[in-house]
């Protein structure tokens, strides 16, 4: 029995419109259950396709096609198990994709003219397409949701293996690290405010909200104007939630603090439990006075854990860090890939955490180095203690248990949804039109006798 393998594990093609195109003359190519699949449906995917900069490739629509297929069979599986998504995600995905095409574009006005369209409207035309998706993608994660392995399936899985070919792994460490941040005093932050309240009074004289938060917003939302898009309350830390659910469309709020500097914001929209706003952050930039109050600190917690010993360095990364990722772990840093402590050394995130943990000899701590984080451009001061290294090697289960076991998983999680796909394909009505019967990516949806499957 044929399995469908592989086409439930690319579902994030956009599913837009088409660009630059005129319509064309519809037909349905597909059937599936009772849903239709139009040939402009496929044209739009080839188009999106297009618009991220690939090269025509008129074999890509046989797997689009095939992606399309798949993606009805969860949504209509969604339907019958209920499930359901909020219209907040659905702004989310749909601001998530937009945001992401205007910065391809080079901005909102040529992606406008390069659509033909205003921004609004190709929203709402994406809108039922992406519905139906994340309705798909929440079906698929709740038929996996419950996969597990055991510790025999995981020594199973691996002793099925091709020796010659398991992974050889580069050295790896476990660490962790304690980290002070430095705190501006009131005086310090006084030049911060006094700028945000600057740029609120050009807007409250005049200027447009929109292009003072394109030239001097210092948040990633900049480029869209300050927008931010339909949130609940829990999307924005407290402070900033507090405003943004205080005031009616069109106000603007005063400036406030976060821990990410001062902000002021303006109520674009209200609908229900949501609210969409527009914003203007200035980052307090921590002085050198500040830096250096942060150093002395982290220098005399180093002098507790190392020098006097009146504390190892797990708990005082508990008492005294200011990193809430690894605070309540003792410091200790996980891997964000397979949630094991086993870092490779060539996948640490920065030189300088490099140059401060490569000379340490397990047990040691390193002394304090200044970090700048690449993401958000935060500074703090860090400590670094090696708990384990271990020399490159090839993969066993004695010293990789935890990168095996999620690999098993992985594999479970694939043969899942496969045998799913199976027993769907084979009891859904499903016709293709043969237009497409000689694409190789949808021989597992037709029988050995290369005619279209029409179960009951």
């Amino acid at each position: 029995m044929k399995k469908i393998l592989g086409v439930f594990l690319i579902l994030s093609i956009y599913l837009s419109p088409t660009i630059g195109q005129e319509k064309l003359v519809d037909r349905v190519i597909s059937t599936v259950g009772t849903s239709h699949i139009l040939q402009s449906d496929l044209e739009l995917e080839y188009t999106q396709f297009l618009a991220q900069g690939n090269t025509p490739n008129d074999k890509i629509k046989c797997y689009i096609l095939q992606q399309l297929l798949t993606q009805k069979l969860l949504a209509q599986q969604a339907v019958i198990d209920s499930v359901e998504v909020s219209e907040s995600e659905i702004d989310d995905q749909l601001n998530f994709r937009i945001r992401s095409m205007i910065q391809k574009a080079g901005g909102k006005e040529r992606l406008e003219e390069f659509l033909n369209r205003s921004i609004l409207q190709h929203k709402e035309e994406m809108r039922p397409a992406v519905a139906e998706q994340l309705k798909g993608n929440k079906m698929q994660g709740q038929l996996v949701s419950k996969v597990d392995v055991t510790p025999q399936e995981v020594k199973k899985y691996f002793q099925s293996l091709n020796a010659d070919s398991l992974p050889y792994f580069n050295t790896e460490i476990e660490y962790a690290q304690l980290v002070i941040n430095p705190v501006l005093t009131k005086e310090e932050k006084e030049k911060f405010r006094a700028k945000a309240e600057g740029y609120r009074q050009q807007i409250l004289d005049g200027s447009d909200f929109g292009t003072i938060a394109r030239l001097y917003s210092e948040d990633g939302s900049a480029p869209y104007g300050g927008e931010l898009g339909f949130s609940t309350r829990d999307a924005w830390v407290k402070e900033f939630s507090a405003q943004a659910f205080k005031l009616k469309a069109g106000e603007i709020s005063p400036v406030f603090e976060t821990q990410f500097g001062f902000h002021f914001l303006q109520v674009l929209e209200r609908r229900g439990e949501e609210v969409n706003v527009r914003h203007i952050l200035i980052k307090s930039i921590p002085t050198q006075a500040a830096l250096s109050r942060a150093k002395a600190k982290i220098d005399s917690i180093h002098n507790i854990i190392v020098n006097t010993k009146r504390m190892n360095f797990n708990t005082a990364a508990s008492l005294y860090s200011d990193d809430k990722e690894t605070k309540y772990n003792g410091g200790v840093v996980t891997n964000m890939e397979d949630r094991s402590t086993l870092i490779p050394v060539d996948q640490l995130d920065d030189v300088a955490v490099f140059n401060a943990i490569d000379p340490l000899k397990e047990g040691e701590v390193s002394t304090s180095v200044l970090y700048t984080d690449k993401r958000t451009g935060e500074t703090s001061y860090r400590i670094y203690y090696l708990k384990s290294r271990i020399a490159p090697h090839k993969a066993n289960l004695d010293q990789d248990f935890a990168k095996i076991k999620e690999a098993a998983r992985q594999d479970k999680i694939n043969r899942t949804l496969s045998e799913w796909f199976e027993s769907r394909r084979e009891t859904t009505y499903i016709d293709i039109n043969p237009d497409f019967l000689s694409c190789d990516e949808l021989k597992v949806w037709v029988n050995n006798d290369d005619k279209i499957v029409k179960s009951n």
